[in-house]
């Protein structure tokens, strides 16, 4: 595996792999490395001759009361475990490369609409962070394919959105949540978790596969079905951030003609924030 830290030198053997028709796929992460980020490593390797993996903590997504400082960094054994898998190019760029000019002068991305509703409304400016790493990091690995987890089902469609939008040549796949045997969707922040709240974080993804279950079985009283819900992530120990139906492919409240919903949730134990979601077939 090839550790890279400058751009230049990813151009060059960007430039090298092109020459020899090679297809490339890219999988960004912020690193703390967990099976749901190995499986999108997995999953890339069936497509592509080439994987590359980036990690960078992006502080541009970050809030000013936000765990920047405190995100989980372990770059040694993400190292070792990217090697295992046989990632060919591991780039870990310096925030000095990416924002040269500064945060507060950098030329953003932003999409909107989706950028400013459900997890976006509760963390402004995080998906014009997003939007402009990605797209940076596009540019600069220029992929034919990346890999995004479904967890983040909000950031994969605000992704998707922008690739359509300023017609890059590349395709967005998204990949099946990985979940800890008790359902917990798996996330470098739940490193943050006591042992009463990880015994408490399972407890969102069972809220929301039970709205899943009520839907496919009729109930269509949405409105009433959410508060029930609310209600019931605060009496296990959350502090409820949204729980929210919303039509898969658009983001926007369903009609009664669509038939592909995704059900949406996020809430605080202590200071860690869960999110997840599932996707519903009527």
């Amino acid at each position: 595996m090839q550790i890279v830290c400058d751009i230049q030198t990813l151009r060059e053997t960007r430039r090298e792999w092109q020459s020899q028709k090679q297809v490339i796929a890219f999988v960004p992460t912020m690193g703390n490395l967990h099976n749901g980020h190995l499986k999108l490593v997995k999953e890339a390797k069936k497509y592509a001759s080439r994987v590359v993996v980036s990690i960078f903590v992006n502080p541009l997504q970050f809030g000013p009361d936000e765990d920047l400082d405190a995100y989980p960094r372990t770059m040694e054994q993400d190292k070792v475990s990217l090697a295992e898998l046989g990632v060919d190019v591991l780039f870990m760029p310096k925030v000095s490369d990416i924002y040269s000019r500064g945060l507060e002068q950098q030329t953003f991305v932003e999409v909107p609409g989706l950028s400013y509703m459900i997890c976006g409304a509760s963390r402004p400016g995080h998906f014009r962070g997003v939007a402009t790493i990605v797209c940076k990091l596009f540019n600069m690995v220029q992929p034919n394919m990346a890999f995004f987890g479904e967890k983040d089902f909000q950031q994969l469609q605000v992704i998707k959105a922008m690739v359509t939008d300023l017609s890059m040549n590349l395709t967005i796949h998204g990949v099946t949540t990985e979940r800890e045997d008790d359902g917990l969707a798996m996330s470098s922040r739940n490193n943050y978790l006591d042992k009463k709240q990880r015994e408490i974080a399972p407890g969102l993804y069972k809220l929301i596969a039970n709205i899943a279950v009520e839907i496919k079985g009729g109930r269509r009283d949405f409105s009433i079905l959410l508060q029930e819900n609310r209600e019931r992530l605060a009496s296990i120990g959350f502090k409820p951030d949204y729980i929210d139906i919303r039509s898969a492919s658009s983001l926007l409240q369903p009609s009664h003609e669509d038939k592909e919903l995704v059900i949406l949730g996020a809430g605080f134990l202590g200071k860690t924030r869960i999110i997840d979601n599932i996707q519903v077939q009527i």
